[in-house]
C-alpha cells in the first residue's frame, strides 16, 4: 500500500551519485511489497502485493524536482491463506471489483541526509486519495552510472481513513508498509 514510498529512496541515493536526471524503473524480481497488521487474539498478519509498477523521474542534482509514480494491483494480495486473500479482496478490505488499484503520485521529495528521504504525496485507496508521507532509506550508495537504486521504503497506512472498517478495533487500524527494491534505468 505505501509501496509508493519505497521509490522515493532512489531519488535521495540518486542526488548522492549522478548530475542528471534520468528514468528509471522498480525491478520486479528485487522488490518486495509487504505489509504486516495487528490483531487481538491473532498472530500478525503479514503479506504481500505480487503485481506492481513504479517509475521514479529522478533529478540527480535537485532531488525536489523528482517524481515518484506506483501502481499497485489490489488483487494481488496475498497472506499465504486463498480464503483470507479472498477475503481482503472483498468489498470489507480492498473491494478489488470497484477498486483495481491502489496509487501514489508524489507531491514532494525531501532529502533528509545522504541516506534518507521522506517522499510526500497523494496515496489512492478504495477510491479515497489522501496526503501520505513514507521514509526511505538508501541502501548503499551507488557510483556514478550505477545499474542499481536499492532502497527501503517504511511507512504506517491508517486503513480507516481510506474505508477499511472492517475488524475495527480487534484489527488495527495501523498497517505497516515495507518495500524493499531495486530501481534500473529505463
Amino acid at each position: 500500500m505505501r509501496l509508493i514510498s519505497a521509490l522515493a529512496g532512489a531519488v535521495a541515493l540518486s542526488y548522492l551519485c549522478s548530475p542528471a536526471a534520468a528514468a528509471w524503473r522498480l525491478d520486479p524480481a528485487q522488490t518486495n511489497v509487504g505489509f504486516v497488521v495487528d490483531a487481538i487474539g491473532f498472530p500478525q498478519t503479514k503479506g504481500h502485493f505480487s503485481k506492481f509498477v513504479g517509475h521514479l523521474n529522478l533529478d540527480f542534482s535537485q532531488p525536489e524536482r523528482s517524481r515518484v509514480d506506483f501502481r499497485v494491483t489490489a488483487a494481488s494480495v496475498d497472506v499465504g491463506s486463498p480464503s483470507f486473500d479472498e477475503y481482503l479482496r472483498s468489498d470489507a478490505f480492498f473491494d478489488v471489483a470497484k477498486y483495481p488499484d491502489i496509487k501514489f503520485v508524489s507531491t514532494v521529495v525531501k532529502l533528509v541526509d545522504p541516506h534518507h528521504a521522506e517522499v510526500t504525496g497523494d496515496l489512492t485507496l478504495r477510491g479515497v486519495t489522501r496526503p501520505f508521507t513514507i521514509a526511505v532509506a538508501v541502501d548503499a550508495a551507488p557510483q556514478p552510472g550505477a545499474k542499481r537504486l536499492g532502497f527501503t521504503a517504511t511507512g504506517t497506512i491508517p486503513r480507516l481513513a481510506y474505508g477499511m472498517t472492517a475488524g475495527f478495533p480487534a484489527i488495527s487500524n495501523d498497517v505497516a508498509l515495507i518495500v524493499t527494491t531495486s530501481a534500473l534505468p529505463q
